[in-house]
């Protein structure tokens, strides 16, 4: 199924007579797959428009577009834009979810209902992070003008799924069983509790500056979750299913391309990793045309040869490269910042020092080098002054491309960021505008929403 193009197979389910009416191996591929391309890859090329991982890289100055300012990464966003995003998310994805779901219960295949709960989690997730109210409790059950469900009840739903998923996971996992249709796990349940898991600890920490949560609790029920989650490089979340086919490839190698931009690495990245003197800058950026690495100001002048400028590396952006749902270091990052919330930057630099070799180690780097050892002595120990910047400034990094480092800005207010030049909005977003097709054909209040207002978890 992977030998053809994505989008040829991303529908493969869309029955107009009786949707829910496959087995449910034929609905898992193209919702692994459309959440992996789409959501945590940011290819929407069909319609080539804004995708939320695209769109958060831009803002956290990670990557550029090489086109005459203002566009995406000028914060030049606007409700048309994401109606695309929005109904794919919604119809391709979450309706499918839950057909998939009621169909694995009804059938008590329950290892497909427990893979289900967890990709509605992972989706609502996101979904909610970048619109804050959305509708889901009415959303999905044929309502026309569904009501928007307030962010703390959304997160709520998503911890009430993962916990589903997990006491699901000890039932008899039935005659149909997930295998080779599971591009993440190859059917290994064990590890879909583990990510489960860790998906609880990283919704727990986005709400430590929520109202009326302490921080504190949130990273206690943050290290609980963590007990039981990703405990090995092994255990982290990849989609594997890309190929060297046109159409087939990794959605980084898609976005890449010069028909799409072209995007290539923003300044601010390449810059703040060059003055850390960050081992992972060969890893992750290949060099310009004049043998460097350089990445292009956001807001400049745009130029004829693109080339001039460093670009997503293979790591990432190679045809086959696997693409990252939720990776191993980031559970260790999670680790030191609950650790620093709930004892001190004196006892959270070790799983601190930790996080950082893993993410050296994922990307093949010798976390005994000189190279690596040396950036490490430089940024430790940690201090009350320093240590939340290091966490995160390092987990930016190693969730390099994920839709994780706008949720942790927006929290912590690290990696620090200026604006931009020639700024289309004056200042970074802090949200994304409401779709157009939702105004027109389902109004309601929180469609008023600026880019400037914060989301709930964002507002304290």
């Amino acid at each position: 199924m992977m030998t053809g193009a994505c989008k040829k197979y991303l529908n493969v389910n869309q029955d107009p007579n009786n949707p829910a009416n496959v087995q449910e191996s034929l609905l898992l591929l193209p919702l692994e797959t459309t959440t992996s391309t789409v959501v945590a890859g940011g290819s929407l090329t069909v319609s080539n428009n804004p995708t939320v991982a695209q769109t958060d890289a831009f803002w956290m100055q990670q990557i550029a577009l090489v086109q005459i300012p203002p566009a995406l990464d000028e914060y030049l966003i606007q409700p048309s834009n994401v109606d695309a995003i929005w109904a794919t998310m919604y119809t391709t994805i979450m309706e499918n979810a839950r057909i998939l779901n009621e169909k694995a219960e009804a059938n008590k295949n329950y290892s497909y209902a427990v893979i289900a709960k967890i990709l509605i989690a992972y989706n609502l997730g996101v979904l909610t992070d970048v619109w804050g109210d959305i509708p889901y409790s009415m959303a999905l059950a044929g309502h026309l003008r569904p009501v928007y469900d307030k962010q703390e009840d959304i997160y709520k739903d998503i911890q009430s799924l993962l916990d589903s998923s997990i006491a699901e996971n000890a039932l008899d996992p039935g005659i149909a069983t997930p295998g080779s249709d599971d591009f993440i796990y190859g059917g290994d349940m064990g590890l879909w509790q583990k990510l489960a898991y860790t998906l609880k600890a990283r919704f727990y920490l986005h709400l430590t500056k929520a109202p009326g949560y302490d921080p504190v609790a949130q990273s206690n029920l943050a290290l609980s979750a963590l007990g039981n989650g990703f405990s090995s490089p092994g255990d982290e979340a990849n989609f594997s299913g890309y190929s060297t086919s046109a159409g087939a490839e990794n959605p980084w190698f898609e976005n890449t391309q010069p028909v799409y931009g072209p995007i290539v690495l923003a300044s601010t990245f390449v810059d703040s990793l060059i003055s850390r003197n960050d081992p992972r800058l060969p890893v992750l950026a290949t060099m310009n045309s004049e043998g460097i690495y350089k990445g292009r100001a956001i807001g400049s002048d745009s130029v004829p040869d693109f080339s001039i400028y460093s670009t997503v590396n293979n790591f990432y952006a190679a045809k086959q490269a696997p693409q990252s749902i939720m990776n191993y270091p980031e559970a260790l990052f999670l680790r030191a910042e609950a650790v620093l919330r709930t004892s001190n930057a004196a006892v959270a630099t070790s799983f601190y020092i930790n996080a950082v070799n893993a993410s050296m180690n994922r990307l093949g780097l010798d976390t005994n080098s000189a190279a690596v050892t040396t950036y490490v002595t430089s940024r430790t120990p940690l201090t009350a002054a320093n240590a939340m910047d290091h966490i995160i400034t390092d987990k930016s990094v190693a969730d390099f491309l994920s839709t994780e480092n706008y949720n942790d800005w927006r929290r912590t207010g690290y990696p620090m960021l200026s604006t931009v030049q020639n700024p289309w909005y004056p200042t970074i977003p802090l949200r994304f505008p409401y779709p157009q097709a939702e105004e027109l054909a389902n109004p309601q209040p929180q469609q008023g929403a600026q880019l400037s207002d914060p989301v709930w978890w964002d507002s304290k």
